[in-house]
């Protein structure tokens, strides 16, 4: 499986202009490899980005739940809010200690781009190099807001999140379960005459979507009619469970299924990327700030201040900001509250670039071609140099 991830070597991420041989860049990979600290056999830029993208760190089967989260996430639909509460905060209580990425951040995937970088321009000898900037318009980092709809009840408040969005200058998705609750046609076409995005979640959220390839396959089938349906070109997976190969069967621009590291998911783990990235024929943009019911169930936070020290670090290394946030948990007064705030804050700041799933997966692909983005002038340069012992993005 390898080759679904063989697109995001470091020579692609980075754009150089004018181009560098392949000589040059497969020197500078092997001297940065070793800051990821995986066994000896991760000699080459493939298998670094299977042990990374691919998660290929986490075991040969790396997506599979256990039997004891199978028999949860059966029963997981027919569980009251209060108890899926209390066997959150007990499983959590053990998963971070034994966790094998960093967290709330995980440095290594970030610092061997950087890495590759420098030794580029040491083996080049150059004080400074040109490359395809990472996001439109010279902005430090793209932010872009998602939102899960698992009930009705969750469904009934969309128009007030939309709204306390759309007061601060901001839109987002909105991911639609087809078969779980009556799906409100309506609502979706005021969405999107609005400026927001729709996008398919699962299809019952039962937790059965990848019980076997076999079930996945037939309910594939579906979804790409609902994707269809929906005039939707994005999809996350119920609980992030995923498996990458599988999901290739999906008729999607993009897929929101994955993230860069959390060990509170059902299937830890991490594909250690503050960036979008290709799997196979779509572009992954993996959710970096950790979902709701994490920061308030899990954390006891209070303040959305764990999510803006994050975004901080994104900032600096020219990441992508991605919340994930449900409707169905927003109807609690005080994560609503944290939200709000959440928003609040990031309005104040002016570096970012705010788009819409479609519009970044569309923004990425392009950048990956070398090529302008429609209705977007083209990629701008940007120039990358040594400054002591590190690089920096000028």
């Amino acid at each position: 499986m390898g080759n679904l991830w063989s697109e995001n070597t470091p020579r692609n991420f980075w754009r150089c202009q004018p181009e560098l041989s392949a000589e040059v860049w497969t020197e500078a990979v092997s001297k940065a490899l070793p800051i990821l600290g995986f066994p000896d056999e991760v000699s080459d830029i493939d298998s670094a980005l299977f042990y990374t993208l691919g998660e290929g760190q986490f075991g040969p089967d790396p997506w599979s739940l256990s039997r004891t989260k199978t028999i949860y996430y059966t029963l997981k639909p027919i569980l009251p809010r209060r108890v899926i509460n209390v066997l959150k905060n007990l499983n959590s209580r053990s998963v971070i200690d034994s966790f094998e990425l960093g967290w709330p951040v995980e440095r290594r995937y970030i610092q061997f781009q950087w890495e590759t970088m420098r030794q580029i321009l040491r083996i080049t000898k150059e004080s400074s190099l040109t490359f395809n900037n990472f996001w439109p318009d010279n902005k430090c980092f793209a932010f872009v807001l998602t939102h899960d709809i698992e009930t009705s009840a969750g469904q009934d408040l969309v128009r007030e999140i939309a709204g306390l969005e759309e007061d601060l200058g901001f839109r987002s998705l909105f991911n639609f379960v087809p078969e779980r609750y009556k799906v409100d046609r309506n609502l979706m076409l005021e969405l999107r005459e609005r400026g927001f995005e729709i996008g398919v979640h699962g299809l019952k959220h039962d937790g059965k979507l990848f019980h076997s390839k076999q079930e996945f396959m037939k309910r594939a089938e579906l979804i790409n009619g609902y994707l269809k349906d929906f005039q939707a070109v994005g999809f996350r997976a119920p609980m992030m469970h995923r498996n990458p190969q599988w999901l290739q069967e999906l008729n999607v621009d993009y897929d929101l299924s994955f993230f860069d590291t959390d060990p509170y998911e059902p299937i830890p783990g991490g594909v250690m990327s503050i960036w979008p990235f290709i799997i196979g024929h779509f572009i992954e943009l993996p959710y970096t700030l950790f979902q709701d019911s994490t920061l308030v169930s899990v954390l006891g936070e209070l303040t959305p201040q764990l999510w803006l020290d994050k975004v901080e670090y994104i900032e600096k290394f020219s990441g992508m900001a991605l919340l994930n946030t449900h409707p169905d948990y927003l109807v609690q007064p005080t994560l609503k509250s944290i939200y709000k705030e959440f928003l609040v804050e990031m309005e104040q700041k002016a570096n970012y670039w705010h788009a819409l799933p479609l519009d970044v997966a569309s923004w990425w692909r392009s950048r990956h071609n070398g090529d302008g983005v429609a209705d977007r002038k083209q990629v701008d340069s940007g120039k990358v140099r040594l400054n002591e012992s590190a690089i920096e993005i000028v």
